[in-house]
């Protein structure tokens, strides 16, 4: 049989006090004595008193609860954003609800329609890369619910948004591979419905131009998960002309890649040099070689979508939104250290 949940007028009954008393009491009220507030305290934890949630949110009309929805919450990347949210989230009074959408539109919109009916506070989101109709982002900011976007971001809705440097992380990533002495430099790229995708590819293109590097548009391949970086990697490695270094748009990619390069008895700097982008250093140091990367900051990126939040709620009427751009780090590992010469 299901419990009865105690009640303030339980322990008002219990002490014959008021139950406003024990509310009073409860919140630590310089009117009441401290006697009263032990004697409330004391019977309110023997009882196991848990406060009505419910009850105060509709008083306060807030929830003290914050939506955050990722792509997936397994990835590196994402679980250490959302720890960066928490981290903020918990320090003003805030619980975290978290959603997965899989990548899927339709899940996203599902997790949008579940939190709304939960009545959060706020929703921090990373949009999967099957998102293409917004309407039910825009709903959220028309229902003037703060709307924090963090690492893939729509443009077309005026909200707070928290990226990194992806097209200079990119950038970089290629001008080393070039400093390295590779010249013929490949790239598995991310959904072009991704502002991520777009920015990293322009970096990749914009370090070729500038090393007077031609562009061959076959070396360029999506590639977002590591079962297309293992296809992907197959691919390129038919090409008569192989390419001899890789740039890739995550580090998942990137170790399906190498897979394929270690299948095909070539090795990894000397034949084919490889960097990727994230940073996911569980990975990165495990495989064999350890993987170069580019490093995002990820619980940094949380914590400041978390203090975006806060500094919406606490000043709703102001429209002056941000777009927050955090540095990336070029981390160089043994898959790209072969120490060739430039010609």
């Amino acid at each position: 049989m299901k419990s009865k949940q105690v009640t303030i007028k339980d322990i008002a009954r219990q002490l014959d006090i008021s139950p406003a008393t024990v509310s009073r009491a409860l919140k630590d009220h310089p009117d009441i004595s401290k006697t009263t507030k032990k004697a409330v305290v004391d019977l309110a934890n023997s009882l196991n008193y848990q406060p009505n949630s419910i009850a105060l949110s509709l008083r306060s009309q807030k929830t003290f609860t914050i939506g955050v929805i990722v792509p997936e919450i397994i990835h590196f990347f994402f679980s250490s954003a959302i720890s960066g949210i928490e981290a903020i989230a918990y320090k003003a009074g805030y619980n975290v609800i978290i959603c997965q959408s899989n990548e899927s539109y339709e899940r996203e919109v599902a997790n949008i329609n579940t939190l709304l009916s939960n009545r959060v506070d706020g929703i921090l989101i990373s949009i999967s890369k099957n998102t293409r109709d917004f309407s039910h982002l825009k709903k959220v900011v028309n229902m003037g619910i703060p709307l924090i976007f963090f690492d893939r971001v729509c443009k077309d809705i005026k909200a707070h948004r928290v990226i990194v440097e992806d097209e200079k992380g990119a950038y970089n990533a290629v001008n080393h591979l070039i400093k390295q002495g590779y010249k013929r430099i490949a790239h598995l790229a991310g959904p072009e419905t991704l502002e991520i995708s777009k920015l990293r590819k322009k970096g990749y293109l914009k370090a070729l131009e500038e090393n007077n590097i031609a562009n061959n548009p076959d070396y360029t391949i999506v590639a977002d998960n590591k079962k297309d970086g293992y296809h992907g990697m197959k691919k390129l490695l038919s090409y008569a002309e192989r390419p001899d270094a890789l740039f890739t748009i995550n580090d998942n990619v990137a170790v399906g890649a190498m897979q394929a390069i270690k299948e095909s008895g070539l090795n990894i700097p000397n034949d084919i040099g490889i960097i990727g982008f994230s940073d996911d250093q569980k990975i990165t140091s495990l495989v064999e070689p350890h993987l170069s990367s580019i490093a995002q900051p990820a619980f940094q990126i949380g914590q400041t979508a978390g203090e975006l939040f806060l500094k919406q709620i606490t000043n709703p009427d102001n429209q002056d939104f941000e777009e927050i751009v955090l540095e990336t780090e070029l981390i160089i590992r043994e898959s790209t250290d072969n120490r060739k010469t430039l010609s």
